[in-house]
């Protein structure tokens, strides 16, 4: 402890650890930016769209503790590398889709969802081991930096790409990434004591109920802002032509202008979780994001949506830093980490899977307008505020 930092991993070790998540986010938000875009101009609608996510996010609830059990007997890192190789065939199929139709997503669909919630269990189990508790805000606003360098820059590189050479090399060029990303994390042994046997007897429940609205609320917003947002934009803002790949650059452009705002907010509320105001920062966000998706219905053109994605980072980057900072602390506390993460990400995959079915369900309802769009910004603002719900015992110290 004598450099204050890093309890259990080497500078290496974490190094290795950031590196390999900025090449999985940089090929994630690739992907993520084109999936629902790409699937509207190939004639799918809204509902249907709305209705793949949903399938997705379902079928990563019922695979959570499946996941969390696989992760625990081969450790989180090889669960890394596992979940990376899965996500190849998923863009590969996807790339298809205009030849082979729906069969296609069926296959994105379980190899996408199998390697998504495999790896966001064995990532927070590996980071949550190596956090270090004195100056956990710090690591995570750095983490946090790293992703929005990747969701920054990302969407606007494919976007260009698109433009360029087509959206199906981009996904092809995407599965490779996923590949590179996995192999930093072969470079150093696991951090977590592998073929380890997951039982619910003794599991501290209340660890889970003190917090489970939250989590709920925190899958449901990641929807919401993400999917559900970029659909909006490309659809009522942009404006997407069948062949037009123009949609995807300039989608790109409106995405970046987070990265600013992301880095400096990072540091700023990483600093402030540290000196112990995680929780006033958790609930003065979590307000603020809830007025910001009321402020969506007032958005409507690319110059606004560029200030308005800025703003919204501002607020999304404080409760999820505070937020994630109270769930490692529940892992520790817990005895149980692989398993506690495990339960906590199905919860979460629960809200977002509610927040793709409302979707569906209000688009069945009312058309493909952009009054559906606008019913799940007013829903998603009021669940915002189940954030205000969390009792994390860190925040209580």
């Amino acid at each position: 402890m004598r450099r204050h930092f890093w309890r259990y991993a080497t500078f290496g070790e974490i190094g290795d650890l950031y590196m390999s998540r900025l090449l999985r986010m940089v090929a994630l938000n690739i992907a993520a930016s084109f999936i629902s875009i790409y699937l509207y101009q190939e004639g799918y609608s809204v509902a249907f769209i709305a209705g793949f996510w949903a399938g997705f996010y379902f079928i990563k609830i019922a695979m959570a503790i499946p996941a969390s059990i696989l992760s625990a007997w081969i450790g989180p890192k090889h669960s890394i590398l596992i979940s990376n190789i899965l996500f190849i065939p998923s863009m590969v199929a996807f790339a298809l889709v205009p030849e082979y139709g729906q069969p296609m997503l069926g296959a994105v669909l379980i190899f996408q969802s199998l390697s998504a919630i495999l790896y966001g269990i064995a990532y927070n189990v590996d980071f949550s081991k190596v956090k270090s508790d004195q100056h956990a805000g710090k690591e995570l606003a750095y983490m946090h930096m790293i992703e929005k360098i990747a969701a920054g820059l990302s969407p606007l590189a494919g976007g260009a790409l698109a433009l360029w050479v087509g959206p199906q090399l981009v996904l092809i060029v995407t599965a490779a990434l996923f590949l590179l990303s996995a192999i930093p994390l072969l470079r150093t042994a696991e951090v977590v004591k592998p073929r380890q046997r997951l039982t619910f007897k003794g599991f501290p429940w209340h660890l889970v109920r003190s917090m489970g609205w939250s989590q709920f609320a925190f899958g449901f917003d990641v929807f919401v802002s993400g999917t559900a947002w970029s659909l909006f934009t490309a659809i009522f803002i942009i404006g997407v032509a069948n062949g037009d790949n123009e949609v995807y650059f300039v989608n790109g452009i409106l995405m970046s202008v987070i990265f600013l705002a992301a880095l400096i907010s990072s540091y700023i509320y990483g600093k402030l979780i540290d000196r112990r105001k995680g929780r006033e920062l958790m609930h003065i966000s979590a307000v603020a994001n809830s007025v910001s998706h009321l402020a969506r219905l007032m958005i409507w053109s690319p110059f606004t949506t560029a200030g308005f994605n800025a703003v919204n980072e501002l607020a999304k980057t404080g409760y999820i830093l505070a937020h994630h900072r109270g769930v490692f602390d529940n892992a520790d506390l817990s005895g149980r980490r692989t398993l506690y993460i495990g339960v906590v990400e199905a919860v979460a995959n629960i809200g977002a899977g509610a927040a793709a079915l409302a979707l569906m369900i209000i688009m069945l309802v009312v058309g493909e307008g952009v009054s559906g769009f606008y019913g799940l910004f007013m829903i998603a603002s009021a669940v915002a505020l189940l954030i205000l719900t969390a009792r994390f015992p860190i925040y209580r110290r």
